[in-house]
């Protein structure tokens, strides 16, 4: 997520790193090198100018604090302004109405049908909401069947009229429905166009005019930049939308859209979605997304994420498991199915300080567990439950059933030897020493 911008925000940035005082020579290089990063990732050059601008003249006009040097004032200015660039506050989904009723717009190939279910599976797991889905679009029938296979997928509700024609009818029944089946959300996917045509516009207006919603989005595929803003606005002057859904974010993204799309059209960034699974839906926060960029990681999101699939019970059973040192493979595995089910590998590195730079040419996907998950399914229940019991010829079956080589089955024994003697360890007071220890180490 906005890797190469990521970059290049830090090389400008590292330009005032060393310097004893803020002078206008070297702010006026870290700020053409900022533009410059801008500008790659696909801003407005106008929104890049005068984003630059304010940095300039909030650098030059403070007084350098004590506690900070001027690298550090300038990426707190940055990342301040990117904040506000983005919308400065998070804004939350209008749910008011009963039904509620959220109306998606975008062009085809936004990923729109996609994010329906994605924002439906939202408020139903976290929302605890009832939830129908409706397919409004008349004009391809796969928008209909996909509709119908994400909401099997998530066990919501899809409502669609065969050959009917006319989206009005079919929404306004739709509500009718809903209200009769006790469903408390209504989220209506409309057609989309290749590209933005009159007869386009004037049929979801006239299912906005009919329906009234509390909500209407407009869903944009982050990977298009300024072509996206540019859509946006065009769809705005009609609907005048409540707010802003990026797709695609995990995708090689190069920022323009999610900087741009606030000054442009004034509607808040709502929602993003960062992957292909039907959880992959994060809120938009822009004070997080800002850390991100600057590579700062965002730990409150990753604690929140954890927290979603904390199991309190669970979690005691297995600090007893680790107190009487019968933490096993089969422990682990529970534990590398928790981290799986907190969403992309990717994304899950992005939000750790300082680990998306570090870790910029690895390779990092979502079959980063398959090798270990194979090796502990190859291993017998005691194997699993008593890892001392594995001596060389077990372990040479292990790797032979698990498709890997002797080396990597120690490799993995040597990984959960020193896992479990960190966990044994920060179970009494060795948590307290253990932080000394890495103090020490700085």
């Amino acid at each position: 997520m906005f890797n190469n911008l990521s970059e290049k925000l830090d090389k400008a940035l590292h330009t005032l790193k060393g310097h004893g005082k803020i002078n206008e020579v070297n702010v006026a290089e870290t700020v053409k090198e900022v533009r410059r990063a801008l500008l790659d990732a696909d801003v407005n050059f106008k929104i890049a100018k005068q984003f630059t601008n304010t940095v300039k003249e909030k650098a030059m006009g403070e007084n350098v604090l004590t506690t900070l040097n001027p690298g550090q004032l300038m990426v707190k200015i940055v990342k301040d302004e990117l904040t506000e660039l983005m919308g400065g506050d998070t804004v939350g989904i209008n749910l008011a109405g009963n039904p509620s009723v959220i109306l998606m717009s975008g062009l085809q190939g936004s990923g729109k049908t996609t994010f329906s279910g994605k924002l439906a599976n939202f408020l139903k797991t976290k929302k605890t909401k009832q939830v129908l889905l409706v397919g409004c679009d008349v004009y391809r029938p796969a928008a209909i069947n996909q509709l119908r296979v994400v909401g099997e997928q998530i066990g919501v509700e899809v409502y669609a009229e065969e050959g009917n024609q006319n989206p009005v009818e079919i929404s306004q029944n739709a509500i009718k429905h809903a209200k009769a089946n006790g469903k408390n959300v209504v989220i209506i996917d409309t057609a989309g166009r290749l590209a933005v045509d009159e007869e386009m516009m004037t049929e979801i207006s006239n299912i906005h005019k009919a329906v009234n919603p509390q909500e209407t989005l407009f869903v944009v595929d982050s990977m298009t930049g300024q072509d996206a803003v540019n859509t946006a606005k065009a769809f705005n002057d009609v609907l005048n939308f409540d707010g802003v859904v990026l797709t695609k974010l995990d995708g090689d993204t190069r920022g323009g859209a999610a900087l741009s799309i606030k000054s442009v059209v004034d509607k808040p960034i709502k929602f993003i979605g960062t992957g292909e699974k039907m959880d992959a839906i994060d809120v938009f926060h822009p004070d997080r997304m800002a850390d991100r960029i600057l590579g700062m990681g965002d730990v409150v999101s990753l604690v929140e994420r954890a927290q979603e699939q904390y199991d309190e019970a669970e979690a005691r059973k297995l600090q007893k498991k680790i107190a009487k040192n019968q933490f096993g493979f089969d422990d682990f595995l529970n534990q590398i199915q928790q981290i799986k089910k907190m969403g992309s590998m990717k994304d899950l590195v992005g939000m750790i300080p300082g680990a998306g730079k570090a870790l910029k040419d690895v390779d990092i996907d979502d079959d980063a567990f398959k090798g270990i998950e194979a090796i502990i399914f190859s291993m017998t229940p005691e194997e699993r439950s008593k890892p001392s019991v594995i001596n060389a010829s077990r372990k040479k079956r292990i790797a032979k059933g698990s498709g890997t080589s002797v080396q990597e089955v120690n490799q993995l024994m040597k990984q959960f030897d020193q896992m479990s003697k960190m966990m044994k360890m920060m179970q009494g007071g060795g948590g307290k020493r253990m932080m000394q220890m890495m103090r020490g180490m700085r």
